[in-house]
């Protein structure tokens, strides 16, 4: 590579795509290791490794807002993910060497949980989000976006594949090798990102800045919409492997299934970002909100094969994670790009609550009823619920920017 291809935007668009393959995929895996886990460790109960994955999903979302605000005003992000890569890779290795239930929640909950906030999208979303060209901000936070989903493309079989061949935790250290390579790639994409990353001339504090988006009514409605995000797809990435062996589909079905979801929503989430440049984010997320929930109903009443599965699969892969470049195209909009990691981190928080409930919750509901079926009502509503969330909502950007033009 020449000293400018080192330098360019792209390498940093391609770099941070990478990463949250890698990031993404990883918590998108944790569904295939919930059955061998549970057998081995929990003598067969779900809820313990359940609540392991939930509450990794809360600590992410409740520790990201202060990991980004950190970035945003002393580390900086490429530091920040730096840091996230090695102790994510730390935490699978220690999965690997659990014995007790209250090593999963460690190992699982904990540490990764906090490791992945220093390494997830709102990190990777500010880096693209100061590098990109303004006519195309939107296009290249939905190709970040959709490399989340990549990372059911890749890891997620990968892991079915490895699980079929040996121990699960020898897989979970296979894994954590995958994990540490962030580490490097987070250094070339700070080389890569050049003097974009620096915005120490901006005048607004953070403190000025989280003042700002406490007043702002469409932002707390956005927040209230993403919730919901969480609260659909985190179960059902979790719970999909279970909820098909129930039924007598099988486990592995599951696994293709989630692959098959992070194939769909690679086209979804790049075309929702496309539009997003184009027409209302607001309309879009409504529509995305209330398809997801139509295509749930249809699967949840209707015979469960294969072939419905990987159907299900398909259509709701193409609004999985179609929702992330419109929100943080938003939070972009209402507010600027300079705090878009610590502002995006706290609709994120949001995001992050709901599928820890939703994870949890749908554990134990399967664990006292021996059947999801009342949960997939649940989660089928909130769609319908965030829909109407994101109709107030007004895209307009604050005053302050025009004036800063």
């Amino acid at each position: 590579m020449t000293r400018g291809t080192w330098k360019s935007p792209y390498l940093a668009l391609i770099l941070c795509t990478l990463i949250i393959l890698i990031s993404y995929g990883t918590r998108q895996s944790f569904g295939l290791f919930l059955i061998p886990i549970s057998d081995a460790i929990a003598g067969g109960r779900v809820e313990p490794f359940s609540f392991a994955v939930s509450l990794q999903t809360l600590i992410v979302g409740l520790s990201v807002p202060f990991v980004s605000a950190i970035a945003d005003k002393w580390l900086g992000p490429v530091k920040m993910l730096v840091m996230g890569g090695g102790l994510y890779a730390l935490g699978m290795f220690l999965l690997g060497h659990a014995s007790s239930e209250m090593h999963l929640t460690l190992s699982v909950g904990v540490l990764s949980g906090l490791a992945a906030a220093g390494c997830g999208l709102p990190m990777l979303l500010s880096i693209v989000g100061r590098v990109a060209p303004e006519n195309r901000r939107s296009l290249w936070l939905g190709i970040v976006s959709a490399g989340g989903t990549g990372g059911q493309m890749f890891l997620v079989p990968l892991n079915g594949y490895l699980l079929e061949r040996m121990d699960w935790t020898d897989a979970i250290i296979i894994l954590a090798s995958f994990i540490f390579a962030i580490v490097p790639m987070a250094m070339i994409a700070g080389k890569a990102s050049g003097e974009a990353l620096d915005q120490k001339k901006d005048t607004q504090t953070l403190g000025q800045a989280l003042r700002e988006a406490r007043g702002h009514k469409s932002f707390i409605y956005l927040c209230l919409g993403f919730f919901t995000c969480g609260f659909q797809v985190q179960f059902v990435v979790t719970h999909l492997p279970k909820y098909l062996e129930d039924t007598g589909t099988g486990a592995t079905v599951g696994a293709h299934a989630i692959a098959l979801i992070g194939l769909t929503n690679v086209i979804g989430t790049a075309l929702a970002g496309m539009l997003g440049g184009k027409y209302k984010k607001k309309n879009l997320l409504a529509g995305l909100y209330i398809g997801r929930s139509l295509v749930m109903l249809v699967f949840f009443l209707s015979p469960i094969t294969q072939t419905s599965v990987y159907l299900f699969a398909a259509c709701i892969g193409f609004l999985w994670l179609a929702t992330v470049p419109l929100t943080a195209g938003l939070v972009s909009g209402f507010f600027g790009p300079r705090y878009m990691a610590t502002l995006y981190a706290i609709a994120f928080l949001s995001h992050q609550v709901g599928g820890f409930l939703s994870t949890w919750m749908g554990g134990i509901v399967r664990d006292a009823t021996g059947s999801y079926d009342q949960w997939w009502w649940i989660i089928i509503f909130g769609g319908m619920l965030a829909a109407l969330f994101h109709l107030p909502i007004n895209e307009r950007p604050v005053e302050r920017l025009p004036q800063a033009a």
